[in-house]
């Protein structure tokens, strides 16, 4: 069987167990109620021969003799001599009289003897007694229940594996998919630089000048290596220092107006942060790969139809700092509110679901912020929170965050 059918295979014979130990539990219901019926019976007749002087005693002990057999309670009778006298019930036939039986009755006494201590009347003998058909099958009711207990766990175990698995799969697929996009935009940028150079001079008239191609060029290979360096904190300790707000931001403006031509045409961005604005604690390369991932998700709820984007900073107090990232877009579907920033869940067709929740991680595991879908009257309105930089006696509280990106702590 494929291992992806375990957690379903699993399930299914945890639902038969259950059902199975639901029609054993009125099963012995149904067992219990006829031993009610027949100790119901023993009684009526005992009073009755009570209470009828004219009423036969052989009847009478006859009519319990047959009760008692409905009861199939095994009962071994021995006399004084320790000779059985009378047996009921027993699994097996005995004919009175006949010493291979009679040696059987006696050993099978001793089992009896074991399960239950016998009764001695004075005077009489000795009752070695069973247990009735019902307590045999309540006895299996603990380990009915733990072997329930244990399968259900062992099933739950196994999904949750299996669905973690799964979720790592498709995250790990999806940040291979989010690197290549990431590097396909310089390596397509380098390559047509590569194209520009190799025309002839005589051709390139009119075109950049070499510094000028130099420089982009060197732009797009600091970029590989930005994109490079974000991969490599993936699983591993993040260390985090003072980031400069407006000088984030600013590197945020000016990559994606370079490309708002051709990822959003029509899309105006509108960039506000006051100054003055203090700095956060926290890791540049990973703060603006998420910040990317929020403007992307406006720039593709903008696409085809145009609007503006708009990212604002504001300090909050001495101890944090709000970045906001607007759009006027369609906003976001209720159905998704709720889980929009797990690991694939996406908005737009085709979507892989990773930026998102990738932002979510990098400002709450990484840097200890918050980041939150704010109720808008038009679009969607991004908030992301980031701690200030801390003052000297706080500065090792934030300084080094063990935690890596899907990694866990170091």
């Amino acid at each position: 069987m494929n291992r992806r059918h375990w957690p379903t295979a699993l399930a299914v014979l945890a639902a038969a167990i259950l059902v199975w130990y639901l029609l054993y539990s009125q099963a012995l219901v149904r067992e219990l109620r006829k031993d009610a019926e027949v100790h119901s019976r023993i009684v009526v007749r005992v009073y009755s021969g009570l209470s009828d002087p004219d009423m036969e005693p052989l009847a009478t002990l006859l009519g319990l003799s047959g009760e008692i057999q409905r009861l199939r309670i095994p009962i071994v009778y021995a006399d004084q001599d320790g000779v059985p006298a009378f047996w009921v019930n027993l699994p097996f036939e005995a004919a009175q009289g006949d010493t291979a039986d009679m040696i059987r009755v006696m050993k099978y006494s001793d089992r009896l003897a074991r399960q239950n201590p016998p009764l001695t009347e004075q005077g009489l003998g000795t009752i070695y007694f069973g247990d009735p058909p019902s307590v045999e099958r309540l006895r299996w009711v603990p380990l009915l229940q733990v072997g329930a207990l244990v399968a259900l766990l062992a099933t739950l175990a196994s999904v949750i594996r299996h669905n973690v698995r799964t979720e790592r799969e498709r995250i790990w697929a999806a940040m291979a998919r989010e690197s290549a996009h990431q590097m396909a935009t310089p390596l397509s940028s380098l390559a047509g630089w590569v194209e520009i150079l190799r025309l002839p001079e005589e051709d390139r008239e009119g075109m950049a000048t070499l510094p000028a191609v130099a420089g982009e060029m060197e732009a797009d290979l600091d970029r590989l290596e930005k994109v490079a360096r974000r991969f490599e904190w993936i699983g591993r300790p993040v260390q985090t220092e003072s980031v400069d707000v407006r000088t984030l931001l600013r590197l945020l403006e000016r990559y994606v107006r370079v490309r708002l031509p051709q990822l959003g045409r029509g899309v105006s961005l509108e960039v506000d942060i006051p100054e003055g604005m203090p700095a956060v604690q926290g890791n540049a390369i990973l703060l603006e790969w998420a910040l990317e991932n929020l403007v992307k998700n406006a720039l593709d709820a903008l696409a085809g139809a145009g609007g503006r984007i708009c990212i604002e900073a504001e300090a909050l107090g001495e101890r944090r700092v709000e970045i906001r990232v607007t759009d006027d877009g369609p906003g976001v579907s209720a159905t998704v509110r709720t889980t929009l920033f797990e690991p694939g869940v996406s908005t737009k067709k085709g979507g892989w679901g990773v930026g998102l929740s990738l932002a979510r991680r990098i400002v709450e595991d990484v840097h200890a912020g918050k980041l939150r879908l704010e109720p808008s009257e038009k679009g969607a309105r991004f908030v992301m929170q980031l701690p200030a930089v801390p003052e000297p006696a706080d500065a090792g509280r934030l300084r080094g965050r063990g935690v890596g990106l899907y990694g866990g702590s170091a």
